[in-house]
């Protein structure tokens, strides 16, 4: 058992409001600079809809993340072979019109006009050219369905819908979105590192950041198309390849990185995970897509056994980094409560990113032209008349397997009906029961899930493990002592298929 320590995150999907202010803080801070005007390390998405860039999800067109190859994985699009093949010309790259040409607009032209009977407008100008330019897309174009013949009805994840059902998305009266925050998963498995012909994407031993090494990196992009989720991104001034960071030097002085302290909906939680390294190959190559789940949250190891406590220590992991993971609210939400999932699994990279799939809000009825409201039973209907159908949220969260859809969707759904019957008292008592037994959740439970989700402190919500410089030093310093070391925390180098 090869114990490591990795920094996880958690969104819940039904408390994001999709003011993009966790966007705004992200921008502010690290890509507001020439040649990182078009990067989003931090974006949300309108579901349904083809995100950013667009349609990035089908790796049919960006041939990212793993693919099943025999008793192993291998990259789709990139690797040693492919990579040589595509060094000069990689069909596989987004273009800038995937993501958007980034604008401004020449306000001085507001002030330089001559007088005359026509009022002066601002014209679009190209952050790139400096030229005029039409506006034709953004990073959020499809923002809350605004076009959705366009964009949300080309949504891949309706992939196993049939029309019929896709179309009852749309009516009208039952017209449904979420919003999807994004930003690089950090994966356990991560593609972006194993494709770099440079190796200047490593991940930090003591806390599982996946970083570019900007004096390395000689801008092949292998990393851009490896990454399903297209988290990293080339800067066309600097010439280097730049991607999410975490805001490490904030987690390193015990801040929450930029977007997640500028949340508005308190959506986003953070904390340390205990992982067996050793299982990471096996899991990456599980047979079946819709089992991939299940075999990634077993990697993931119980902090307060005696056993894992003890191969943790042997393997230089510090007491402050065991307290934060014993206290970890991502814990909490993927493994004790079993109700936040990965975001497409079937990418094969682990990804350390969770969501707690949206429930959506309640929908009332019209009977005899009477709108029905008043009664909880017509205001939440069973998870079968999900506004959002489960299939549709199995294709992002399970590799199509509803079952885990379902089942996540009931504890949430037995939690609502408990807090309604503890703080209304209009729900009858054996209904409440009924739900919460069904998904094995007692009282104290779903009051804790209740707790954390609408009313947890900032403490609560991210819980990061003090910094140790040393442990940086040691393995800078292990370069040199150890033969075939990495120096970024791994004893040897990743085999194939890591």
């Amino acid at each position: 058992m090869d114990v490591r320590s990795q920094v996880s995150m958690v969104f819940h999907l039904d408390k994001c409001i999709g003011c993009h202010t966790c966007s705004i803080a992200c921008k502010n801070v690290w890509t507001d600079r020439k040649g990182a005007e078009y990067m989003w390390w931090n974006n949300v998405e309108t579901k349904p809809g083809t995100g950013y860039p667009t349609k990035w999800e089908n790796q049919d067109i960006y041939k990212g993340g793993w693919e099943k190859n025999g008793n192993s994985v291998s990259l789709k699009g990139a690797g040693k072979l492919r990579g040589l093949k595509n060094i000069f010309h990689n069909p596989h790259l987004p273009v800038l019109d995937d993501y958007y040409e980034p604008w401004t607009y020449k306000y001085e032209d507001l002030f330089t006009a001559p007088e005359g009977d026509d009022q002066p407008t601002a014209r679009p100008v190209s952050l790139v050219t400096g030229e005029h330019m039409d506006v034709q897309a953004g990073p959020n174009w499809d923002d809350d369905l605004g076009g959705s013949i366009d964009y949300a009805r080309q949504d891949v994840n309706f992939k196993d819908l049939s029309p019929a059902e896709q179309e009852v998305m749309f009516q009208l009266e039952r017209m449904t979105f979420f919003y999807l925050p994004r930003i690089c998963n950090h994966c356990l498995n991560p593609a972006c590192v194993a494709s770099c012909p440079s190796g200047a994407l490593y991940k930090r031993g003591e806390d599982g950041v996946v970083l570019i090494n900007q004096q390395v990196c000689r801008a092949w992009r292998m990393c851009v198309t490896a990454c399903p989720y297209k988290k990293s991104y080339y800067n066309w001034h600097t010439g280097k390849s730049e991607k999410c960071i975490l805001c490490y030097p904030r987690l390193e002085s015990g801040q929450a990185p930029a977007c997640m302290h500028q949340c508005v909906g308190r959506i986003r939680y953070l904390g340390v995970m205990l992982y067996d390294a050793d299982k990471i190959h096996e899991v990456a190559s599980t047979e079946k897509e819709s089992d991939l789940v299940d075999a990634q949250l077993g990697i993931y190891l119980d902090p307060f056994d005696p056993e894992v406590i003890k191969a943790a220590k042997k393997n230089g992991i510090a007491d402050s980094t065991i307290v934060a993971a014993q206290k970890s609210p991502v814990y909490k939400f993927v493994k004790e409560w079993k109700i936040a999932l990965p975001l497409h699994p079937e990418f094969r990279t682990i990804p350390n990113l969770f969501y707690v799939p949206a429930l959506m809000p309640g929908m009332a009825t019209v009977q005899d032209g009477v709108y029905e409201e008043s009664n909880p039973q017509f205001l939440w209907g069973g998870i079968d008349n999900n506004r959002m159908p489960v299939k549709y949220l199995s294709s992002l969260f399970s590799a199509g397997n509803t079952g885990k859809v379902v089942e996540v969707l009931k504890r949430l759904m037995a939690v609502r009906w408990h807090r309604r019957q503890v703080t209304v008292g209009d729900v009858k008592q054996d209904v409440v029961d009924k739900a919460m037994q069904e998904v094995s959740l007692g009282k104290e439970t779903a009051d804790a899930i209740f707790r954390l989700t609408s009313l947890a402190t900032f403490d609560e919500r991210f819980v990061i493990p003090p910094a140790h410089r040393e442990e940086s030093i040691e393995m800078l310093e292990s370069t040199a002592d150890v033969k075939g070391s990495t120096g970024f925390g791994f004893r040897e180098k990743p085999a194939r298929g890591w």
